[in-house]
């Protein structure tokens, strides 16, 4: 389905003088000695109301999507008053359709707090069924999906999109609205399962065959990039384009978050010791080199063993050395 865009005249406000100044004349003619002036007017005063069914009032970054008798007749997307036939029906499948995004908010709760008397726009815009072009934002639910490890993760992401087709998302899909949030969700099982939630040896995220370090934690840009490239490919015979994609939440399942915050806290740990003996192995050769050059004393191998040893323990040691002071002899 190709989009035609209608490029009418914006001749709405004229046709409705003409009608008002019509139905003003018909008024005036009921009141004639003419019979056939009667007739006439009469007809018209019961359905020159047609005619007001063909003004259409199109804001910026709105389109209407027309039908005559079921074929498709052209988009109007271009901010005006127009007059079209009063036969032609906008069609718009998704009108009534709340995802919970940033062009499906009821704008009339607040109002309603205040006035609760009043008609909501809600209703009217369904029956306008208008196609919004505005840049929306699309958040889905948490998912949670297993990484390439197997292990559970709950990850969220937003969703920059916008209809630049109107006919492809009105007649190529029966809900453009609910086909985008399926196929975010898709794609985000696709893309997430490639990649470890943190850096794993052996892993090939990209492809090539090569390990690599992508990382959901580590490359969130990357892995959003191709998330939105996955949606793109999916929703683009909907006359939808996704102009962004990000990760809003990612985090472990709580059914696993604790075991790997303690696998995490002891590799921190591990990774701490290693730093602390590679910097005591460092001093103890400097202190027993120091020595050697100075001559303050001259050590055999023994008394070098024992004098690492201490050195270690109280360089490696969690708490505070207690000193012993030796008063004897060295040997």
């Amino acid at each position: 389905m190709e989009e035609k865009v209608l490029d009418k005249k914006q001749n709405g406000m004229g046709v409705l003088l003409v009608v008002i100044a019509l139905y003003g004349l018909s008024v005036a003619g009921l009141m004639s000695k003419s019979m056939v002036i009667e007739v006439v007017s009469g007809i018209y005063c019961c359905i020159g109301w047609i005619f007001f069914l063909g003004l259409k009032v199109i804001k910026p970054n709105e389109a209407l999507v027309l039908t005559l008798f079921g074929k498709y007749v052209g988009s109007l997307k271009n901010e005006g008053f127009y007059f079209v036939n009063p036969f032609c029906v906008a069609v718009n499948p998704a009108a009534a359709t709340r995802l919970g995004q940033s062009g499906d908010v009821d704008e009339n709760k607040a109002a309603k707090i205040f006035a609760p008397n009043m008609p909501s726009a809600k209703s009217a815009e369904a029956v306008s069924r208008k196609l919004s072009l505005k840049s929306m934002t699309l958040s889905n639910a948490k998912q949670k999906v297993n990484d390439v490890l197997g292990n559970p993760v709950e990850i969220g992401v937003a969703v920059i999109w916008k209809v630049t087709d109107t006919a492809k998302a009105v007649f190529n899909v029966d809900n453009y609205k609910e086909y985008l949030s399926l196929q975010v969700d898709t794609a985000v099982r696709d893309i997430v399962k490639i990649y470890p939630y943190d850096v794993s040896p052996n892993i090939d995220t990209t492809g090539d065959g090569n390990a690599d370090d992508g990382s959901l934690r580590g490359s969130t840009t990357i892995v959003a990039e191709r998330i939105r490239r996955m949606i793109q490919e999916k929703v683009s015979n909907a006359g939808i384009t996704v102009e962004e994609a990000r990760i809003t939440y990612l985090a472990y399942a709580p059914e696993i978050a604790a075991v790997m915050l303690q696998r995490q806290q002891a590799s921190a740990v591990i990774d701490a010791r290693k730093m602390i003996v590679d910097g005591a192995v460092g001093m103890v050769e400097m202190a027993l080199d120091r020595l050697k050059e100075n001559g303050v004393v001259d050590l055999d191998e023994e008394r070098k063993a024992a004098m690492v040893s201490n050195l270690l323990v109280v360089l490696c040691g969690n708490h505070d050395a207690q000193p012993v002071v030796n008063s004897g002899s060295l040997y």
